[in-house]
Parts: structure tokens; sequence; C-alpha cells
């Protein structure tokens, strides 16, 4: 771990790609509702000079944290690099949080009030999917899109949650530690999915907090059909692969029973 151990006990990670609009805002509001976290952004060389006006806040707020890569290498990748530099300063809650408005600060303390619960659990899902959660400004389309395709992923892959894609949550950090996070190679909602699947995989408690998701106020939407495309094809793998080794596992139980009986 490093000397350098963070004062806080919570950092919110925040990737961005072109975000010197909507970082300002995200900031302020973060700064007004839960003062007392610490924020790392993570920025992948922005054209648009994101990655300079972060360092700026960070010269004058010492809570304020850069952390510049090379180029755009996908969310996965900023999230992980993330994980990775909260771990080492020893933060024990480590959040995802996106900078352009559709997760709404406001939200950020009732996330955090129960991760920090006497349970312990290993994450916190901000859920659009559950009651008390909401979407503002979808198209029809979009949410029908965002609810049949966290169905698929419950089906396809036995996870207990129902917004299973969503990008606003929160861990324990020694859950990631316990995580074989070099293996993570997805990329965009599958990135989110493969997530929330590993922690329950690992036996770890998955939960949902109610939240309302707004669409972005400012830049354009990073969803693509590639991106789309990358989460179908993934989860139909993994949901092939682990139905196959359910199926296995049934046969042999039963073999060793005839042979036991």
């Amino acid at each position: 771990m490093s000397s350098s151990l963070s004062q806080s006990h919570t950092l919110v990670i925040v990737p961005t790609y072109n975000e010197s609009e909507s970082l300002p805002v995200l900031m302020g509001a973060v700064r007004e509702q839960v003062p007392e976290v610490d924020l790392l952004v993570v920025d992948d060389a922005s054209p648009d000079g994101t990655g300079d006006l972060a360092a700026g806040f960070a010269r004058s707020d010492s809570a304020v944290h850069v952390l510049h890569r090379p180029g755009k290498e996908g969310i996965g990748r900023a999230y992980l690099a993330g994980f990775a530099w909260a771990v080492e300063r020893g933060y024990r809650w480590i959040v995802e949080m996106d900078a352009d408005g559709s997760h709404r600060a406001e939200d950020l303390g009732a996330l955090l009030s129960r991760a920090q619960d006497s349970d312990a659990p290993d994450l916190v899902l901000g859920s659009r999917w559950i009651p008390g959660g909401a979407v503002q400004g979808w198209p029809r389309r979009r949410e029908l899109l965002s609810r049949g395709g966290n169905l698929w992923v419950r089906g396809a892959l036995g996870i207990s949650v129902h917004d299973a894609t969503g990008g606003f949550r929160v861990y324990r950090a020694e859950a990631l530690e316990q995580l074989d996070l070099s293996a993570v190679q997805s990329q965009g909602y599958c990135f989110q999915v493969d997530m929330a699947w590993r922690i329950e995989r690992a036996g770890g408690t998955v939960v949902e907090v109610p939240i309302t998701f707004v669409e972005r106020r400012e830049g354009q939407s990073k969803m693509s059909r590639a991106i789309v495309a990358e989460a179908l094809w993934r989860t139909t793998a993994w949901g092939a692969r682990h139905r196959a080794r359910q199926l296995a596992g049934l046969f042999r139980r039963r073999r060793d029973a005839r042979t036991t009986g």
C-alpha cells in the first residue's frame, strides 16, 4: 500500500473523454452533496482539454486527483486503472460515476449510506429498474432496450440484480482486491455486467438502491452499436458456458449418486 494513505474513506472515479463542458458541473454538484469524498478523474487524453481542466481543479483542491492516460482505451480500462489507484492508496469505498450528468450527485449519498451499512455489502448498484428508480429524457425505444437487455442478462447468467448494466455504483475495496481484475477484458455496458457477475460468483453481496437516471445534458452519448453488440455476444457466450458448467455438474452429481447408491 502506498505511504500516501488517503484521509477520506471514499473515492469517486470519473472517467472522461471530451467532457470539458459537463465535468465542472458534476464536480461542483458532488462537492455540494458529499463534500467528504475524494474524486479521481481518469482522462483518456481528451482532445477538448478535459485532462488539463481536471488538472486545474486538482491544483486548487487537494481532494481532486487526475490520472492521465495516453489515449482512448474504453471505460472498462479506465475504471480498472482507477480501481488500482484507489486500492493502492487505501480507500475503503470506490464509486463509479459518469461525468456527463446522467448520474445525479444527489443520489450519491443514498448509495454511500447503503454501502457503509453494518452488513457491509460488496457492491451497491444504483438501479433504474427497481421500485423507486426512474429515467428522465429517454425515448421509449431506449428504455425498452435497457429493460430487455437486463432481462436477457438475468436469464443468461442467472444474476440476481435488475440493473446489471448501470454504471452508478459503489464497491467495497476489499471485494475488488479479491477479484482477478487482470482477467477483465470487457468494455462499455458489458464491463458493468461483468463486474457485477464476478462479485456474485465470488460469493459477494450485491444490493440495489433506486436512482433517477437523467439523459446526458452536454455532449453526445457514447453508446454505439458496437457497444451493444459486444454486450450481446459476450453475455451470450458467458451464459452458454455458465449453463454448460451447471449441466456438467448436475450430470456428475447424478452419476456419483448412482455409483454410491
